[in-house]
């Protein structure tokens, strides 16, 4: 393992807190103008899901942890868990349902994700940035309908529901933001 300042932690980093895998899941670097700087930190347990804040100095020293990564795509999911495929070796994997969370809103049988690996034990998920999903339910627009500001919901195909320009018809395939939920264009 090696280690780095507090003062470099970046968002995306597993390190070791207290003997336990934690993810770095968002961190703020103050310099205050009297005393020494520090980064104000989120931190998630991987095993448990637990986020707390903490705040380490800049001059501490934190391990980081020797993790690695697979691209895999999706293949399936139950209650409890979610099944990736290894398209080289056909080897499946299998990962907590609660380890990708909300992130299934976004996966279909084509996409590829990279799934963290710490000890041969799936640790994370890392989603693309944008996937491409197809609507399955829109809503006709209404002519005059200003209220709206031009936007109205629309259901894709895992179920997720984005709010979208009026001009967007059932059947059409959309790119969708995996950071923020949000519609970003049509898809090519």
């Amino acid at each position: 393992m090696s280690t780095v300042n507090g003062g470099n932690l970046k968002k995306g980093m597993y390190i070791d807190f207290r003997g336990e895998p934690h993810v770095v899941t968002n961190t703020q670097f103050v310099s205050p103008g009297k005393g020494s700087a520090f980064t104000r930190a989120k931190i998630k347990n991987v095993k448990t899901g637990n986020t707390i804040e903490f705040t380490f100095k800049s001059t501490e020293s934190v391990e980081v942890l020797d993790v690695s990564s697979r691209e895999l795509t999706y293949s399936y999911h139950d209650e409890d868990i979610v099944a990736f495929m290894d398209l080289r070796t056909y080897e499946q994997f299998e990962v907590k349902r609660d380890l990708v969370g909300d992130g299934l809103n976004y996966l279909t049988p084509d996409v590829s994700v990279y799934v963290v690996f710490f000890n041969d034990q799936a640790i994370g998920v890392n989603l693309p940035p944008k996937v491409k999903l197809k609507v399955t339910e829109a809503a006709d627009a209404i002519k005059g309908d200003r209220i709206t500001a031009g936007k109205k919901p629309v259901t894709l195909e895992t179920g997720l529901v984005v709010q979208t320009p009026i001009f967007i018809k059932e059947g059409e395939t959309l790119l969708i933001d995996t950071t923020t939920g949000d519609y970003v264009s049509r898809a090519n």
